[in-house]
C-alpha cells in the first residue's frame, strides 16, 4: 500500500455538507469525515485514487521508488489542503492539480541538483537505429530523455499537452498559469524541443 494514513491531529467544527453536486456521495462523506478527524477515511480517499495519481506521476519519473515517494506526496499536500477544496468540480480535477504542483516542483528540484554535463550523458540517446526503426517504448523512453533536458516550465507545458492531453484551459487550470502564458511557453518549447530532435537526428518538418 502506498500510504499509511496519519493521525489526524486537528478537528474542525465546520461541516462541508454543502459541497457541489459535482462531488460524489462517497467522496463527500468521506471528505467530511477526513475533516473532522477519521483517518481511516481520508486512507479510503487515497485507495480510491492512488492508481490514477500514479498513472500521473509516471509522466515525472520512470524511478518506481521515486514514483511511490511523489504519489505519497500527493497525498499528503492534498491532506494538508483539504479545508480549501471547495467542491466546485470532481475531487479527482482538484487532486490532479495537486498532483501537478507536486510533480513540477520535483523537476525544479532535479534540475537544482543535477550538474549540466551529468544530464547530457544521462539523456543522451543512442540513435543507431534508426527512429523510424525504435519500437513505441523505445521511441516513447528517447522522447523522455529529450523532455529531460529542457527547463521544467517547457517540459511540464508539453508533457500536459502531448502526453496528457490537456488542452490550453485544462494545462492553466492544472498550472495556475493564465492561458495566454501557456500558450506563450507552448509555442517556445515546441521550438526548443523540435530543435533538440534535429540535434539527435529525428527530422521533423
Amino acid at each position: 500500500m502506498l500510504y499509511d494514513s496519519p493521525r489526524l491531529s486537528w478537528r474542525t467544527s465546520e461541516s462541508v455538507s454543502n459541497l457541489a453536486e459535482t462531488v460524489s456521495e462517497i467522496d463527500q462523506v468521506d471528505i467530511v469525515a477526513s475533516l473532522n478527524g477519521d483517518g481511516e477515511a481520508y486512507a479510503r480517499v487515497v485507495r480510491h485514487y492512488q492508481d490514477q495519481v500514479a498513472a500521473q506521476m509516471w509522466r515525472f519519473t520512470r524511478d518506481p521508488a521515486v514514483l511511490e515517494e511523489l504519489v505519497q506526496d500527493v497525498f499528503v499536500e492534498a491532506y494538508l489542503s483539504l479545508r480549501g477544496f471547495r467542491g466546485r468540480a470532481p475531487f479527482l480535477h482538484w487532486l490532479r492539480r495537486v498532483a501537478t504542483r507536486v510533480g513540477y516542483r520535483y523537476w525544479k528540484s532535479q534540475v537544482r541538483k543535477r550538474d549540466r554535463e551529468e544530464v547530457l550523458r544521462e539523456t543522451s540517446l543512442n540513435l543507431a537505429t534508426a527512429p523510424e526503426g525504435l519500437a513505441p517504448f523505445e521511441a516513447a523512453e528517447a522522447l523522455y530523455g529529450l523532455l529531460a533536458r529542457l527547463p521544467p516550465p517547457d517540459r511540464l507545458v508539453l508533457t500536459l499537452f502531448y502526453f496528457a492531453e490537456c488542452d490550453t484551459n485544462e494545462i492553466a487550470s492544472r498550472t495556475g498559469w493564465n492561458r495566454t502564458l501557456v500558450k506563450v511557453r507552448l509555442h517556445r518549447a515546441r521550438k526548443k524541443l523540435k530543435a533538440l530532435l534535429n540535434e539527435a537526428g529525428i527530422r521533423r518538418e
